[in-house]
């Protein structure tokens, strides 16, 4: 398992994680038995979330297989929850770890209106970053970030999804 700590010191999400612990994150959405869903911040992509692990792990063949059941189980509770709340046309998600070496989900629900909704989030967010104008559009959603975190809560209670 990668638990080297260094890695997990210097880790965004482990560093987060650790904050949870004193207080909760504005962002955070809902906290699993080994994973937190946080609301992500490209709110173009409605009910955008990440869901970040609780252990510090970068490819999922290096968790115990029981928690890697466990984590596919929160993964579908939380697209299925995010899914309710915000009736996308699909959910896409993405496990990549290439910036951040610790497993994390993105989920990105795609909705009709979206004019490249064949085309990966990635490329629109891409332009995003180089473009004020399109990086706030990139950021900004139908409603505020507490009424999408609080649709997606309530969709989770709904669903009998375990909290910690």
């Amino acid at each position: 398992m990668f638990l080297e700590s260094k890695a997990v010191n210097s880790c965004p999400f482990c560093l987060k994680i650790q904050t949870l612990a004193q207080q909760l994150a504005p962002d955070c959405v809902w906290e699993f038995p080994h994973s937190h869903l946080f609301l992500g911040k490209w709110q173009f992509y409605h009910g955008y979330c990440v869901l970040v692990t609780k252990t510090h792990a970068r490819e999922l063949f290096d968790l115990a297989t029981e928690e890697r059941a466990a984590l596919f189980e929160e993964l579908t509770l939380a697209a299925k929850a995010i899914h309710l709340a915000v009736t996308p046309l699909k959910m896409n998600y993405e496990l990549l770890g290439n910036q951040v070496p610790h497993l994390h989900w993105h989920l990105f629900p795609r909705f009709e209106s979206d004019p490249e909704k064949l085309q990966p989030a990635w490329l629109r967010l891409a332009r995003a970053e180089q473009d004020p104008h399109a990086l706030a559009q990139a950021m900004a959603g139908p409603e505020t970030p507490e009424k999408t975190r609080a649709r997606i809560r309530n969709q989770l209670q709904q669903l009998g999804a375990n909290s910690s």
